[in-house]
């Protein structure tokens, strides 16, 4: 298995039991005791557990918990996600064909894009984004299929992507649970990053929407490094050195 399925694996099942033993771990994904003790150190080092003696215990109050729900994420820097999504709005033009991911920020675009008249093709892998945009008749809306997984508004896996050879997209317009120089745009679902990876081949503009809470931060999957990344959208209050430092690295910011 590979380490970042087996991290992935562990997260999950520590949801689940809220405190697990290195041995218990070992038995359950195949693996010696030295590598299970390996792979806790680096995810409490990432603050995704509790490293304890013997094992390690859930973090009650993490982004990773299945508790936490879309809905309750879309309430979440909700001004903030507004602001950044106009200014992504501003980034399409008239007959784009553009792709918009599942994320909360996004879904703020989408209702942007709704209320607009311009005649667009969207191809999204949000459930909730295409429920909204399909009354719009002068958009074309195009969902990728794939597993629909527990409270989220995202369609997983890469089942349906095989559309995406036959529609040429210009811009995508994606989010992530963190965004920092050397990791670049990082995410906890490994599904969603395998999707995201394969959304960046078929587009000509990467657009990175990301509030500035996210920013230096850390996630478990990197899917687009910052050379990939054509602008980073971020809010007005992020910290003038952070924004120095990104700008000094090239990083495009809006």
């Amino acid at each position: 298995m590979l380490q970042e399925c087996r991290h992935r694996g562990i997260l999950d099942y520590l949801v689940r039991k809220k405190h697990v033993s290195v041995n218990e771990l070992a038995n359950k994904f195949d693996v010696s005791p030295v590598t299970i003790r390996s792979d806790l150190k680096l995810l409490a080092q990432q603050n995704l557990l509790i490293r304890t003696h013997g094992g390690a215990s859930v973090i009650e109050d993490n982004w990773f918990n299945e508790e936490t729900s879309y809905d309750l994420r879309t309430k979440e820097h909700h001004l903030e996600k507004k602001e950044i999504a106009l200014k992504a709005f501003k980034l399409i033009d008239n007959n784009d064909c553009i792709l918009i991911d599942a994320s909360s920020t996004c879904f703020e675009l989408a209702k942007l894009i709704q209320k607009s008249t311009l005649n667009l093709t969207v191809v999204t892998n949000g459930i909730l984004t295409a429920e909204l945009l399909k009354d719009n008749h002068n958009i074309t809306t195009i969902l990728i299929g794939g597993i629909i997984k527990g409270r989220s508004n995202a369609i997983e896996s890469t089942l349906g992507v095989g559309l995406l050879n036959n529609i040429n997209c210009n811009k995508l317009f994606v989010s992530a649970k963190a965004f920092n120089l050397e990791d670049g745009l990082s995410e906890f679902n490994l599904y969603e990053v395998e999707l995201k990876k394969i959304m960046i081949t078929h587009v000509q503009k990467l657009f990175a929407l990301m509030d500035v809470t996210k920013l230096e931060k850390q996630s478990l999957l990197t899917f687009a490094n910052c050379e990939s990344i054509d602008a980073l959208v971020t809010n007005e209050s992020i910290p003038k050195a952070i924004k120095e430092k990104y700008i000094k690295h090239g990083v495009n910011i809006i």
